[in-house]
C-alpha cells in the first residue's frame, strides 16, 4: 500500500478561462508547475492527473512528468460536478492510505510546501488538512455581525492574530476519511499557512499578471549550492552587551534557525564566516547544527575560496550575506550576494538582494526563505 498519493484534476471545460490549464503562464502550461512541485516531492510516492481531455492528456505527457493519467468520467467533469466526486472516482479500488489533491490554480506551490505539510500531517495525527494564508482583517456577516473580532475590544493589528484564509493550494485527506464521509475536509483537521503571496487562485483573467509576475520573479532565484553568512551585523543586529562582570553578550534571532534548516533541506549548504573568535557564535553554529564555521576570520574572500575548493563547489555556486565593508572582498568574487536592510550603504551597490528586515531582525530569515523556496514577501 502507497502511503501518499497526489491527485491533480485538470478539467477540459473551463469556462472563465479557455483551456486555462494548458494555457501559458510565464512560459509553461499552467499545469506544469503543480506537476513539478508533486514530482519534486519527497513525501508523496505517487502522482496522478485525473482528465477528460486528451489535449491536457497530451500537454502533460510533454511535460515528461513521471505521472499516470487516469480518466475522468464526464459526471465528475460536468460544470456542477464536486472536487470531492473526482477523489471519490479516483479512490475507488486504488490501494493507498492519504490523499494530496493538488489544485492548478496555484502555480505558487513548490515541492517544499508539500513536504512541510505532509509532515505536519502525520506528527499531529491529523485526518484532514487545509492550506491557507493569513490575514489580519475584520470581517463582517452581510447581516452587519462581526465574524472575527469584537468592535468593543478592537486589537491593535499587533496584537491580533487574524485568520486564516483557505486558498485552496492543495488538501490532504484519509482515504478512509474521505470513503466514510464524502468529504476532504473532516476529523481531525489541521491547517498549513502558505506565504501571502499565495492567497491568489488562477480564477479569472485578472488574476493572470500577479501570478505571472510572481513565478518570473521566483525564476530569478540564485541557483547556488552553499549559503555563507556574515555574523555581526547579519545574523545579530551588530551591537553587544556587557554583564557586571564584562561577560559579552550577542542577540541572534531564533527564526533564523528555521532558515538555516529550510535552505539544508533544499540542498544548500550552510556556513557561517566572521572576523571574530567568539565562543559565543561558536555555541550558538553548535545549536544550529552547522559543520562549515569559520571564526577569526581577517580575510573573508581566502575563505570564501578555500570553501570552494574543499567542498568542490563552484565560486558561482556560492552565496554570501554580508552587511559591512570587510565583507567586500566574498561578496566581490561570490556568485550571489545578499544584505540587510541596514548594511553599510557600499555593500547595497553588490548585493543581488537586499532585505527589508535589519541584520538579527529578520533579515537572514528572508534571505533564506527566498533562495530555498522563493518565498519572500
Amino acid at each position: 500500500m502507497m502511503d501518499t498519493v497526489a491527485l491533480i484534476p485538470l478539467r477540459g471545460g473551463s469556462k472563465s478561462i479557455p483551456d486555462k490549464n494548458i494555457c501559458l503562464l510565464a512560459g509553461r502550461p499552467l499545469c506544469h508547475w503543480v506537476l513539478e512541485a508533486a514530482c519534486g516531492s519527497r513525501s508523496i510516492n505517487r502522482v496522478f492527473v485525473s482528465t477528460d481531455s486528451e489535449r491536457i492528456a497530451a500537454v502533460v505527457r510533454a511535460g515528461g512528468f513521471p505521472v499516470e493519467i487516469v480518466p475522468r468520467s464526464a459526471i465528475t467533469a460536468s460544470d456542477t460536478a464536486s472536487t470531492e466526486s473526482v477523489m471519490l472516482e479516483f479512490a475507488a479500488g486504488r490501494n493507498f492510505r492519504n490523499l494530496v489533491t493538488i489544485q492548478a490554480t496555484s502555480p505558487l506551490t513548490e515541492a517544499i510546501h508539500f513536504d512541510a505539510a505532509i509532515a505536519r500531517f502525520h506528527a499531529e495525527g491529523l485526518d484532514s488538512l487545509v492550506t491557507g494564508v493569513q490575514t489580519k482583517r475584520f470581517f463582517w456577516g452581510l447581516d452587519g455581525k462581526p465574524i472575527n473580532y469584537d468592535p468593543l475590544r478592537r486589537p491593535r493589528r499587533q496584537d491580533f492574530a487574524g485568520s486564516m484564509m483557505e486558498n485552496g493550494a492543495f488538501y490532504i485527506t484519509r482515504k478512509a476519511l474521505l470513503e466514510s464521509t464524502g468529504c476532504r475536509l473532516g476529523g481531525r483537521i489541521g491547517c498549513y499557512l502558505l506565504p501571502d503571496s499565495h492567497a491568489i487562485e488562477l480564477d479569472e483573467p485578472e488574476d493572470w499578471t500577479p501570478l505571472e509576475k510572481a513565478l518570473l520573479r521566483r525564476a530569478a532565484r540564485p541557483q547556488i549550492r552553499a549559503l555563507i553568512f556574515d555574523v555581526d551585523g547579519t545574523l545579530t543586529d551588530g551591537t553587544a552587551g556587557y554583564t557586571a562582570r564584562g561577560e559579552l553578550s550577542k542577540r541572534f534571532s531564533l527564526r533564523d534557525g528555521k532558515g538555516f534548516e529550510l535552505l539544508r533541506k533544499a540542498g544548500i549548504r550552510v556556513a557561517i564566516c566572521t572576523q571574530e573568535n567568539s565562543a559565543i557564535v561558536a555555541a550558538r553554529a553548535r545549536k544550529l547544527g552547522l559543520a562549515d564555521v569559520f571564526l577569526g576570520v581577517e580575510d573573508k574572500e581566502l575563505s570564501v575560496r578555500r570553501f570552494s575548493e574543499e567542498t568542490k563547489i563552484p565560486l558561482e555556486e556560492i552565496g554570501f550575506m554580508g552587511d559591512d565593508v570587510n565583507d567586500l572582498s566574498a561578496m566581490r568574487i561570490a556568485g550571489w550576494t545578499a544584505c540587510p536592510a541596514d548594511a553599510h550603504p557600499l555593500v547595497w551597490d553588490y548585493a543581488n538582494y537586499r532585505s527589508r528586515y535589519k541584520g538579527g531582525a529578520g533579515a537572514a530569515r528572508e534571505v533564506c526563505d527566498f533562495v530555498a523556496a522563493g518565498i519572500a514577501q
